[in-house]
């Protein structure tokens, strides 16, 4: 099922998540039906509280990606409760946007290469190391998890500039090509 994404102005994008634990939800579904929408969006990743879900939860699809970005082929995976426990002091500028903010890409530095860890849909835990794009989507998606959007990360200019774009979107005064909500 497609559900619809929470736009910049929804309070549930702010919020800090909680852990999701072994029975509360039905998991497997509501993966499907995260994947589902993303797919619909033609975006990379998604995030529960973009689809006003406060839980620690995202998936990534980076499959679309893999001819500019060889490392995302068959790049589709969830990650529950996530942490990131490491990152490198390289640092990428790359631009970046975010379906909760249609409209608005704007150049995010990122750390280069991040050491995540997280459990899969079983609660089993995991440890990985991501680099390059790979890394710059779980960073995107894991900063909803902590009431975080790109423009966060933006120069005090830059945000400046994209401020009457933000406002637009949350007063309602902008539209995506999505199934969306707004305020």
């Amino acid at each position: 099922m497609i559900l619809p994404i929470y736009l910049y102005g929804q309070s549930a994008l702010r919020k800090e998540t909680d852990e999701v634990t072994p029975g509360e939800l039905d998991l497997k579904q509501l993966i499907s039906d995260m994947q589902d929408t993303l797919t619909a969006a033609e975006g990379c990743g998604l995030a529960a509280p973009q689809i006003g879900l406060s839980k620690r939860l995202f998936i990534v699809d980076g499959s679309e990606l893999g001819e500019d970005y060889p490392e995302c082929v068959n790049f589709r995976q969830a990650f529950i409760n996530p942490e990131i426990i490491e990152e490198s002091e390289d640092q990428v500028s790359y631009s970046e946007g975010c379906l909760s903010l249609p409209g608005i890409s704007e150049n995010v530095v990122r750390p280069k290469t991040i050491t995540i860890r997280y459990q899969d849909t079983d609660f089993q835990w995991h440890e990985e190391t991501f680099t390059d794009f790979k890394a710059r989507i779980v960073q995107h998606e894991y900063d909803h998890l902590e009431g975080h959007v790109f423009t966060d990360r933006i120069s005090p200019i830059r945000k400046t500039l994209v401020r009457n774009k933000l406002s637009n979107i949350a007063k309602g005064k902008t539209v995506a090509r999505y199934k969306y909500k707004r305020n």
